[in-house]
């Protein structure tokens, strides 16, 4: 079972990246913390989980252990797999995921896409001794870090990766509306501020 790589980005996208390891391209499932904190250059380390089925092997990434332990307790709930445990990171982080559930914050955790009240509170119930236990998170890991890309974006990959992320067209291109976007906004600044918007 991998746990760990490290090695040089040689593609990236929202939903995941392609590592190179010494010559052998790894594709990474990763969240969009992850995707936001991802250097520009030189080598990343990722924390991975290893997730078996009958027909196929996927390899999830992240940045910080702790969306690592927060991931493996996500797909532990019943009816979560790891496509909802995955859109759930890249809409909250870990620390104000583990508040939520601590503070039994129904409302807070059903605002996220594709989670209703029922799945909410079913998160609180299965998790919230599991997430007392877990290691504590520490101040300025880089998952909780942005790194922005330089580079134009267009409406469109906004709204193709908001749409991927389980937001309805018409939803996300109200959205992108209501935001100013500058001419060298790059598509992490642009999410972002989306992102807000849909989230109030």
């Amino acid at each position: 079972m991998i746990a760990l790589l490290n090695g040089q980005v040689a593609f990236k996208s929202i939903d995941h990246v392609i590592l190179d390891v010494g010559g052998v391209g790894y594709r990474l499932h990763i969240p969009l913390s992850t995707f936001y904190a991802i250097p520009e250059e030189g080598p990343v380390r990722f924390h991975i989980h290893t997730y078996v089925r009958e027909d196929a092997i996927h390899l999830y990434g992240f940045l910080s252990a702790q969306e690592k332990e927060l991931f493996v307790l996500l797909i532990s709930v019943s009816g979560i797999g790891p496509r909802v445990a995955v859109n759930i990171l890249s809409h909250i982080s870990a620390a104000e995921f583990r508040e939520a559930i601590g503070r039994g914050d129904v409302k807070r955790l059903s605002s996220l896409p594709g989670i209703g009240k029922k799945t909410s509170e079913r998160l609180i119930l299965e998790l919230s001794e599991k997430v007392r236990r877990l290691t504590p998170i520490t101040t300025g890991s880089p998952a909780s870090e942005s790194i922005s890309a330089a580079g134009a974006v267009s409406r469109e990959d906004a709204v193709s990766a908001l749409v991927n992320l389980g937001y309805k067209e018409n939803q996300s291109r109200k959205a992108l509306e209501s935001l100013e976007i500058k001419p060298d906004s790059s598509l992490e600044d642009v999410l972002k501020g989306v992102l807000r918007i849909l989230m109030r």
